[in-house]
């Protein structure tokens, strides 16, 4: 299964750091800007997220409640957070469900060596839970991500 523009996403989407349920109906009225990264720690993810954190506020102004999600363990992601302060949730998907649902898992290729891994991605959903909006990998500045949210 990939989710694509149009379609409306589960409220239950996974486990945060501290192994608690993230649903969307966690935030009524609030759009959700679903992004997908690699690996806690790693400097482009870590750029990103300290992207995210530093203008979080004037995300939250603009009505979206943002959720990080790749397949490391809760307790990396509470070390990512604990680390760099981020004051959004993270779901832990060590086993793929969320990412492959959304179509970000899939084969990689970096020095020739090919892996399995995810593919930074951004779901923009609104309050109804539609997805309006795919910020793919080819488009995601890590360092600029919360711009380009604000943009949608």
């Amino acid at each position: 299964m990939s989710y694509k523009i149009g379609d409306i996403v589960p409220d239950v989407l996974g486990l945060d750091e501290n192994g608690k349920e993230v649903k969307r109906s966690d935030y009524p009225g609030k759009s959700i800007a679903l992004y997908f990264y690699p690996k806690d720690m790693t400097s482009g993810c870590t750029a990103q997220a300290c992207n995210l954190r530093d203008n979080y506020s004037e995300l939250e102004k603009a009505g979206y409640q943002v959720i990080g999600v790749s397949a490391d363990s809760a307790a990396s992601h509470q070390k990512f957070i604990e680390k760099n302060s981020l004051p959004f949730p993270l779901i832990s998907d060590p086993g793929h469900k969320l990412l492959e649902d959304f179509g970000v898992w899939g084969e990689k290729s970096m020095y020739g060596r090919k892996y399995m891994g995810t593919f930074r991605t951004t779901f923009i959903i609104d309050p109804q839970g539609k997805i309006v909006r795919v910020i793919s990998p080819k488009e995601i500045k890590t360092k600029d991500h919360a711009a380009q949210i604000l943009a949608s």
